[in-house]
């Protein structure tokens, strides 16, 4: 299995000063490294465009993405899918949100994984509200910041453990520090698999959908840290559950047929 993986690296600059002296260096953190190695351990070969390089490279037409079964973004806000190099010169060119609802509707996989820049985004900067990305997911996006932060962790349920993202995966989930919250799509195709409870609502933590004759996931927290602590990067079942979240994704294509 071939899947693309869109985003997750961030640049960092830091700046030291000594005495008159100013000091400045840069860094490029990947933070899938935990993913790739999990998905890459399940024979499940990933495809990272990173965040700073998506407006070039991230493909433009279906052509592109038909290369994989499965495209998985996290991270990485729409602004940078949708600003291409010509569009930034000022020039008409391709929507790229439309071209993955495209993509969907014509059989492929897409997941939706949370973030600072997942969704709405934690400063509301994300943007995927209003979105043909959004129209595909199983789950609204809430239109302001949406993130929220819980360092003493939140304890997901499981609401389905029979459905096959949870095969071969032993509960309870370890501790989540964080994620986004989104609104559950009661749309009767849509199913909500995992919820975490915070401060009196059951946010949605996990949910599936189809659309067309393609599939999608949403998954409101980070594929790796530092909303996935350290205690879940550890677990056991860390790389079944995200392998299985991402087998799903063209598995689901071919229990309905396609």
């Amino acid at each position: 299995m071939k899947i693309l993986l869109a985003g997750e690296t961030f640049a960092a600059t830091t700046s030291i000063a000594i005495g008159s002296d100013v000091l400045t260096s840069a860094a490029l953190t990947n933070g899938a490294t935990a993913f790739n190695a999990a998905l890459a351990t399940e024979g499940i070969a990933v495809t990272q465009i990173g965040g700073e390089r998506c407006s070039a490279e991230f493909p433009y037409d279906l052509d592109g993405l038909a290369q994989y079964q499965a495209v998985v973004i996290s991270d990485v806000g729409a602004l940078t899918l949708l600003v291409t190099p010509d569009a930034r010169a000022g020039r008409v060119g391709v929507n790229r949100l439309d071209v993955l609802k495209a993509y969907v509707e014509g059989g492929g996989g897409l997941m939706l994984a949370g973030g600072y820049m997942g969704f709405q985004g934690m400063f509301g900067t994300a943007r995927f509200h209003d979105t043909p990305v959004e129209d595909v997911l199983p789950v609204h996006c809430l239109p302001y910041c949406d993130g929220m932060e819980v360092p003493q962790g939140l304890q997901a349920s499981i609401l389905q453990s029979s459905h096959p993202i949870f095969s071969g995966v032993e509960g309870p989930l370890p501790p989540i520090l964080g994620m986004n919250k989104l609104e559950f799509r009661r749309d009767g195709s849509s199913r909500l698999l995992a919820t975490c409870h915070h401060r009196g609502t059951d946010w949605p933590l996990l949910a599936v959908d189809s659309h067309g004759r393609g599939r999608t996931i949403a998954w409101a927290t980070d594929i790796g840290p530092h909303w996935l602590s350290q205690d879940f990067l550890a677990w056991p079942f860390y790389g079944r559950l995200m392998a299985n979240m991402v087998r799903g994704l063209p598995a689901m294509n071919e229990e309905a047929g396609h």
